[in-house]
């Protein structure tokens, strides 16, 4: 895993060194197979992730490397988004990322469906949630391409103040 106190300060620009410590020992719980990365079933584990459907999207986010665990490295900067000094575009970021499934830039109509139907599950058929996304898609899509880019999500979710509530106390 490394030492966190190996990190570059740009990499935890966000917390102070006890924060880091903190998070490491947070880290180091989590890690329950002792591997110095978490998966999907070890993020699960904390009880506040535990009925949460978005979190192989989160792990996903935060796995920057792609191999479908999350490092020490990863987990630093994935949580300094949620850092009471992280800002705001750094949070609206994070927030499309969950829905920018390909990381192309965009948010595209199948990618909105699949996000959603993570949060409905069997709530709703797929055809109401295909008219739900269908919507959601003309409403936002300001240039008229079919797909949602991060300035046209930000311009909607910014007056919604979400990043206020995307903030972690370490």
């Amino acid at each position: 895993m490394g030492n966190e106190a190996s990190y570059p300060e740009e990499i935890c620009s966000h917390f102070s060194s006890d924060e880091i410590k903190r998070l490491s020992k947070r880290f180091k719980k989590l890690d329950l197979d002792r591997s110095g990365s978490l998966s999907v079933e070890e993020f699960v584990s904390l009880p506040e992730l535990h009925q949460n459907p978005l979190v192989q999207r989160v792990v996903d986010v935060f796995d920057t490397d792609g191999n479908g665990e999350v490092n020490f490295k990863e987990f630093i900067l994935g949580t300094s988004q949620f850092s009471v000094r992280g800002d705001e575009e750094e949070k609206l970021r994070f927030a499309f990322s969950i829905y920018d499934i390909d990381k192309d830039g965009y948010i595209s109509n199948g990618e909105l469906f699949q996000v959603l139907k993570l949060m409905v599950g069997d709530n709703l058929e797929d055809w109401q949630l295909q008219q739900l996304v269908d919507k959601t898609i003309i409403v936002l899509d300001r240039d008229g391409d079919g797909k949602i880019s991060f300035e046209e999500f930000s311009a909607v979710v910014r007056g919604l103040d979400v990043h206020k509530k995307l903030v972690v106390i370490v």
